[in-house]
């Protein structure tokens, strides 16, 4: 759960990484609260509460899809190519930092590259 609420945290944050965990954790929880409205929806013959939700965070899936493909290191285009973008967000992500941000499960290695080379003596 805590991953879901992170995906909300960063609503409209398109830049960046995000883990594989936090991807999925989103859809997961995504797909189960979908079920739930779908079926308390069709009971009540009405599915605005359905609409209204998936509306409401249609745009921070878009932003954590984004930012999984970035942790592979692709453009968050790549979420509109349909069996390859699957692929990608199951991928394991880049290890250390990428041209799109810091590793999200290792940010030590920021730390280990910044540092400046020992010199021989």
């Amino acid at each position: 759960m805590n991953w879901y609420l992170t995906v909300l945290k960063k609503y409209a944050i398109f830049s960046g990484r995000a883990s594989r965990s936090e991807y999925w954790y989103f859809v997961l929880f995504n797909i189960i609260i979908l079920l739930v409205l779908q079926f308390i929806g069709m009971s009540m013959h009405s599915l605005f509460l359905y609409w209204i939700y998936y509306l409401a965070v249609l745009i921070p899936s878009l932003a954590v899809a984004v930012r999984r493909m970035h942790d592979v290191n692709k453009s968050g285009w790549f979420i509109l190519i349909p069996i390859y973008n699957l692929i990608l967000a199951c991928t394991a992500g880049t290890n250390g930092p990428n041209q799109y941000g810091s590793d999200p499960l290792r940010p030590e290695y920021d730390e280990f590259l910044e540092q400046p080379p020992n010199p021989q003596v």
